[in-house]
């Protein structure tokens, strides 16, 4: 049954199974048919999370995709999904890339408090980075980035091209890297923090 074909597989390996149900098949022939139907269960298995991404990008709730997902609610199928999905970050197992996922949600809105709180001084820091006259091509295009997200009403838009453009005002402008710094550290913190306590709490 050398076939790459997940469908074509399915197909011969339910003529097996019928061929088997009236008896007479030969051994090798069912071991092959078990390999080929392993193969097949991969494949098909990871076409599930691209669906679930499509039907998620085009609108669908994680409510109405339960039931096509067999789950009894969105909790378990946004799970089903997290458990399915290839890793981003270096997890082997299901329950770590659940786990991995709730921890970056729980530090995002951390960190989006703790900026709303700060929004004061993360954006005269903005304001001052923008207004730097004296930067090359690349930190001057970091810097404009800088100054479109002033623009923005959610402050949280600010940090990370505030994180980026740091490393280019580390030699002409030093004191205000160092600020930067200091705000990066403190996101960090806070975003750490939020995932350790998400973890004590489960």
């Amino acid at each position: 049954m050398a076939n790459d074909d997940p469908i074509q597989m399915v197909r011969d390996v339910h003529e097996v199974v019928v061929e088997a149900q009236s008896g007479g098949v030969a051994p090798d022939r069912l071991l092959s048919a078990l390999v080929a139907l392993r193969s097949a269960r991969e494949q098909l298995a990871g076409w599930e999370p691209e669906l679930i991404a499509a039907a998620r990008a085009g609108g669908s709730s994680w409510a109405s995709l339960a039931p096509a997902l067999g789950v009894a609610s969105r909790q378990a199928a946004e799970r089903r999904f997290l458990r399915l999905r290839p890793s981003l970050s270096g997890e082997a197992t299901g329950e770590g890339r659940v786990d991995a996922e709730r921890d970056r949600r729980a530090g995002d809105r951390a960190v989006a408090d703790w900026a709303r709180r700060n929004s004061a001084v993360v954006r005269q820091l903005a304001g001052q980075v923008s207004a730097l006259g004296d930067l090359d091509e690349v930190a001057r295009e970091d810097a404009d980035r800088v100054g479109a997200a002033l623009g923005d009403d959610d402050v949280t838009r600010l940090l990370s091209p505030l994180a980026a453009i740091r490393a280019h005002l580390a030699s002409g402008h030093a004191a205000l890297a160092d600020r930067l710094g200091a705000v990066g550290a403190d996101a960090d913190r806070v975003r750490q923090e939020a995932a350790a306590h998400r973890r004590n709490q489960v």
